[in-house]
């Protein structure tokens, strides 16, 4: 009884904003921390349990041409006149080389979920346990930040799972260096890129408020990123050519979204640099 009231005042002096010791703090993240992981294991389970739409309906889909985000950008590149974007040949073929191959990947695409789908909330308890330890001026400044961080790593893993999967898939699933040599793409491996694409795209989409936070503490100015545009256009380019078709048209189609995040965040600095709101 007397630790659970102990717990509660550590609780509401957090709420608060109050002075915590050492182990109150760790004691408070530690809460945090464990309904995080709570509320990815559940989602995992969840994930898990319907294996079916997991992998046939998700991961899988993209490698087919009647994907929807490739019959799309089909259809644009014949209006187009863009053969490159009908990826006829995408369908490949998916081995597995292991014994435990199988059942390991659907534990590791269930966790992959739980985190992707429970993200939001982790972000919200992230939040919380940071949230005291600001001043009343910097919450209101800060004020729909769980919002904005949510919406923007969702748009990045849908951004990716759309269009930059599809696109990477298409180019190193059908890249040969001779007609000697067919593609047998491992189950390990194509889980992997999927995996890795998608959520690093997720994490990029929150390059504006990582640039937030950099001007805050002076380590980046408006100044500076506007005077490296035209790098990162050069930068971001490259990146677009690497892993879309060889036309024009597919690296405009990655590369605007990309550019766009990197013009927001000069606004955001300047924004922080004048003292406005920014949410």
């Amino acid at each position: 009884m007397a630790e659970s009231e102990t717990r509660k005042t550590k609780s509401s002096t957090a709420e608060a904003g109050g002075d915590m010791s050492f182990w109150g703090h760790l004691d408070a993240l530690r809460g945090h921390l464990f309904r995080s992981v709570l509320a990815i294991f559940v989602v995992a389970i969840v994930a898990f349990i319907n294996r079916s739409f997991i992998f046939d309906t998700l991961i899988l889909a993209p490698k087919d041409p009647d994907f929807i985000s490739n019959r799309l950008l089909c259809k644009l590149g014949t209006m187009l006149h863009i053969p490159a974007l009908c990826f006829g040949n995408l369908s490949l073929e998916i081995i597995n080389i292991n014994l435990s191959g199988q059942f390991m990947m659907h534990l590791y695409i269930s966790m992959f979920a739980g985190l992707i789908v429970a993200a939001p909330y982790v972000i919200w308890e992230i939040w919380r346990f940071i949230k005291p330890a600001l001043y009343e001026n910097e919450r209101k400044h800060t004020r729909g930040a769980v919002l904005i961080i949510s919406l923007l790593f969702i748009l990045g893993v849908l951004f990716s799972y759309f269009l930059i999967v599809p696109l990477t898939l298409n180019f190193f699933g059908t890249y040969q260096v001779s007609d000697a040599v067919s593609n047998q793409i491992t189950l390990n491996s194509y889980i992997s890129t999927v995996v890795s694409v998608t959520f690093s795209l997720g994490v990029v989409f929150e390059l504006p408020v990582f640039v937030y936070f950099l001007a805050k503490v002076g380590i980046v100015t408006s100044a500076f990123l506007a005077r490296n545009r035209k790098y990162m256009l050069i930068i971001l380019l490259t990146i677009s050519a690497i892993i879309t078709p060889p036309d024009i048209l597919s690296q405009i189609l990655v590369c605007i979204p990309l550019y766009g995040l990197y013009e927001l965040s000069i606004l955001i600095s300047r924004r922080v640099e004048t003292g406005k709101k920014i949410i």
